[in-house]
């Protein structure tokens, strides 16, 4: 027996989920492989320090041999084989609702970037996972009014997204120390829900987040292995989406698929927390690595076109789906012009993925699952997916790293933008929403951690902007206190501000910006 305590504050039918059974699975999954995690956070740091040092970052030579053999991942299972069009969101029940009724082909169920890992969330979020599996999910609002599953509708697939492998989860102890966040998710999902979404023809799936090396996804196949076979379940049940969103990882896409291959279903390309990985490996490498208005940063940028180009080519070469970024947009019902700007936005970049390869895209609201759907469909006809589709691709190490080849300017109006979203959207994580309407887009914890990002490297790089004012210390402060006052009212604005100064102006580096803020919520 595992010793295992819970020691969050008393959530509502918390019970159905924190069984002493499932209690005891996450930690037994603890007690094997939280030291091999903290192993290979240890060897990021490594990693991140040989990169200051003047060590390439590079394709790797002990790997070659998997990029060159003659491999591929199994075919897609059950509720996988058609993705032209997956919804995230969080696992809040009426956003869950939403998403279960909105006709996508897959609901990402977030508890990581669009959920602020509140003790009453983390366990809501299992209740939503468990009910919604069963058929069962309601949800009646404070003003009285009813959320249901309907009863006609054609379900997504349910694919939860885990706690990355840096973050811990402090309500959960075994042995008096914290559990990993991953463990808890993954774990409790599993322990519940594997047989379940077995026998209603679907299967235990998820997507993986921010990986930076083959041997985390090593990591995450020994788990994996090791739940199905505690559970009973077909070797090989458990299947996951990676998503490639730190720029270690877009050097081993290959490896990471081989190391999960029996698991592996697909690839994901992002955007923010891409870019916020650039900054943070670069961030001594000079001006050559400073980037522009993080608006200026596209998918149509050099670097970013190599990098899903890549992604598409080595997905289809090892029979993997190959998933695209997210449509943040959300859809005006009021003002008739600024929805057909959201709408051409979204079908421009629905568009350019389509015809690069892709078998799907993300959206972040269910009113653009019709026009990504139609953009989809126009490319793929009646066909699931494009994993026919080969695509001669070679992308070199300097195209990945062409950092400065991105077009696009450094100015007044950019650092701005990055302080206001920064701060409003750590004002809403600290108050327990980790998805957020800021301008007619839908944010999550990569917009702020690309936001204060960019603010850390201008200031350290003495970017000049298009005013001619030089970035330091002074114009920041200046500026932090101008869009304070222009936010207004807003609960936890105060602390919001301070964590923003403090990830943001830093003298070193902060590697995630949800470390400290997970100190400041329950």
């Amino acid at each position: 027996m595992v010793d295992v305590q819970v020691v969050g504050p008393e959530v509502e039918r918390s019970g159905e989920v924190l069984t002493p059974e499932a209690l005891q699975f996450v930690g037994t999954l603890q007690h094997l492989f939280g030291a091999s995690r903290d192993e290979l956070l240890a060897a990021r740091a490594r990693r991140r320090q040989a990169v200051a040092d003047g060590e390439p970052l590079d394709f790797l030579p002990e790997t070659a041999d998997v990029r060159s053999g003659d491999w591929s991942v199994p075919p897609p299972p059950p509720g996988l084989v058609r993705r032209r069009v997956e919804i995230t969101g969080p696992t809040e029940p009426k956003m869950a609702i939403n998403a279960l009724n909105c006709g996508a082909d897959v609901w990402l169920a977030d508890l990581e970037d669009a959920n602020t890992p509140h003790w009453r969330n983390v366990v809501t979020g299992q209740l939503v996972l468990r009910d919604a599996v069963r058929g069962s999910l309601e949800f009646t609002s404070p003003e009285g009014r009813h959320y249901a599953v309907r009863p006609d509708a054609v379900l997504p697939t349910i694919v939860p997204r885990p706690r990355g492998w840096h973050l811990d989860e402090r309500h959960v102890l075994v042995d008096g120390d914290p559990v990993v966040g991953a463990l808890v998710d993954a774990g409790l999902y599993l322990f519940h829900n594997a047989q379940a979404q077995l026998d209603r023809g679907s299967g235990p799936y998820f997507y993986l987040p921010k990986m930076e090396s083959h041997l985390e996804a090593r990591l995450w196949a020994d788990v994996f292995v090791h739940c199905e076979r505690e559970l009973g379940l077909p070797r090989g049940s458990i299947r996951c989406t990676m998503l490639i969103e730190t720029i270690p990882a877009a050097f081993e896409m290959e490896e990471l698929l081989y190391e999960l291959r029996e698991h592996a279903t697909g690839l994901n390309a992002g955007r923010w927390d891409y870019l916020f990985s650039v900054v943070k490996v670069f961030r001594d490498a000079g001006p050559a690595f400073v980037l522009p208005d993080r608006s200026a940063v596209t998918m149509t940028a050099p670097m970013m076109r190599a990098y899903t180009q890549a992604l598409v080519a080595t997905c289809h070469r090892r029979g993997a789906m190959a998933i695209g970024g997210m449509a943040a947009q959300i859809p005006s019902r009021r003002d008739a012009e600024a929805n057909a700007r959201a709408l051409a936005k979204v079908r421009e970049d629905k568009t350019r993925e389509a015809g690069d390869g892709f078998d799907g895209s993300w959206v972040a609201h269910p009113d653009l699952v019709p026009v990504c759907r139609e953009v989809f469909e126009g490319v793929l006809g009646d066909a699931d997916n494009q994993l026919g589709t080969q695509r001669d691709v070679h992308v070199t190490r300097e195209q990945l790293l062409d950092v400065a080849g991105v077009p696009g300017d450094r100015t007044e109006a950019g650092l701005r933008a990055n302080v206001e979203v920064g701060i409003r959207y750590l004002a809403a994580w600290l108050a327990g929403n980790g998805a957020v309407g800021i301008h007619g887009l839908m944010e999550d914890a990569a917009t702020a951690e690309i936001s204060r990002s960019q603010v850390w490297q201008w200031l350290r790089g003495g970017v000049v902007l298009d005013t001619g004012e030089t970035v330091t210390p002074e114009l920041v402060h200046r500026v932090i206190d101008e869009e304070v006052a222009g936010i207004g009212e807003l609960d936890r604005l105060d602390d919001a501000r301070r964590l923003f100064e403090q990830v943001a102006l830093a003298e070193d580096f902060p590697d995630f910006l949800t470390l400290p803020a997970y100190a400041l919520i329950d």
